[in-house]
């Protein structure tokens, strides 16, 4: 199969734009954790596409669920109404407690639609306001709207003038936050735990010093659910974990189990002030993309996933522990449920392609840090076997370095 890759990478060399510092394998097929490679090696996936194959690879009611509408009727455009984008809206309200949902392609897509329906909010208002709150290691999305309250000057320096009027302040600082909030600021936006800047969980005492200052100046609150959200906590939505209070809040990622989906949801107060024509999607909501979130919330509602992702969260917890205390290259373990990063002493580029070799799959965020998102659906057989794999790439790595 050596040609079949090289070719691969060969042409994606010659015709693909060098946007992604990709790792040499060729993946070409997947069964629930696994994944495998133009040889046949298995790997065993920890990362779940950076947490899209939450109901794992080929997921079989998935796949039929994807065959079925394909060979019914995919894409109709928003001019007209079909069966399957109301119930979407209606299951996300009912597990959000926000009332309506605007359903586009993906989380960043539904990040900017939170900061235009914000920003339609106070116009309608008769109070237009400018400013946006967002923190420290934050990450949004790549467009210009997100990619403005995304805080890594690597992703936004190229980029500038972007959206003017964002501030920035530390994560878990409720005084920072209280005095950068004010009558002026249109919204606060926060993950509730941070991934690409490391997954970094925000306090409950944060979240209600946030709460506080919405309810003093009246400036909205977004919660960016598009990583910690949908189950990967083990809960529906990790904002009522912390107590937060949000008035839009974007998904995408785990929504559509691989198929391109995501949503801005919002309240009904700042539903009543969008207007037909404020924002639009040729794709969004369309037949194949609903059928596929239809299939992962039943899942998640009546499947057991969110009683399976909060038990498999305590054995990742336990397990990952031990490996921290054996392993003196790991500093630290953050997370909950189904999202893990391990904090190392040095620099953590070198673990993706150890792990690789160890036949695992996992990356780096926040340049020392080892991210773990593994689909929802894993067991604890599997993720025993996967942590040893990983544990042995920890290993590998602090042999290298103790040899140089």
């Amino acid at each position: 199969m050596t040609t079949v890759i090289d070719d691969v990478q060969a042409r994606e060399a010659r015709y693909v734009l060098q946007t992604y510092r990709r790792q040499p394998v060729t993946f070409v097929r997947g069964a629930g954790i696994r994944l495998y490679d133009a040889d046949g090696n298995e790997y065993f996936d920890l990362l779940s596409g950076i947490g899209v194959a939450s109901l794992g690879h080929a997921h079989q009611g998935l796949a039929n669920a994807i065959a079925d509408q394909a060979n019914t009727l995919v894409h109709t455009s928003n001019l007209f109404f079909h069966p399957l984008q109301g119930q979407v809206a209606e299951r996300l309200a009912a597990l959000s407690g926000l009332s309506r949902s605007f359903i586009c392609n993906s989380g960043t897509e539904a990040v900017e639609a939170c900061l235009k329906f914000d920003r339609r909010y106070w116009y309608t208002k008769g109070e237009p306001r400018a400013e946006f709150i967002a923190l420290e290691e934050s990450f949004h999305g790549r467009t210009f709207g997100a990619l403005s309250v995304t805080s890594d000057e690597h992703y936004r320096k190229p980029f500038e003038p972007l959206v003017p009027g964002v501030r920035w302040i530390p994560a878990n600082n409720p005084d920072a936050l209280l005095a950068a909030v004010s009558n002026k600021t249109a919204a606060i936006i926060v993950e509730g735990i941070q991934g690409e800047g490391g997954v970094r969980p925000l306090t409950p005492a944060f979240a209600a010093a946030i709460n506080k200052a919405s309810e003093a100046t009246g400036a909205l609150v977004i919660a960016d659910e598009i990583q910690c959200g949908l189950g990967r906590t083990g809960n529906p939505f990790h904002f009522a974990t912390l107590g937060l209070k949000p008035h839009l809040c974007s998904v995408g990622k785990a929504l559509g189990g691989g198929v391109p989906v995501g949503a801005a949801i919002l309240s009904e107060e700042v539903a009543q002030t969008i207007s037909f024509g404020d924002h639009g999607s040729t794709y969004g909501g369309n037949l194949l993309a609903c059928r596929a979130a239809l299939v992962f919330l039943d899942q998640l509602i009546s499947g057991g996933l969110l009683a399976h992702v909060n038990q498999m969260g305590r054995f990742f917890e336990s397990r990952l522990k031990v490996i921290a205390a054996t392993r003196p290259i790991v500093k630290e373990v953050r997370g909950q449920g189904l999202i893990w990063g391990l904090e190392l002493n040095r620099d953590a580029a070198a673990i993706v392609p150890a792990a690789l070799a160890c036949r695992v799959v996992v990356n780096r965020t926040a340049e020392t840090v080892v991210r773990l998102l593994p689909p929802l659906v894993i067991t604890e057989p599997e993720a025993e076997a996967a942590l040893d794999r990983l544990a042995g790439a920890l290993d590998d790595v602090s042999r290298d370095k103790g040899n140089q």
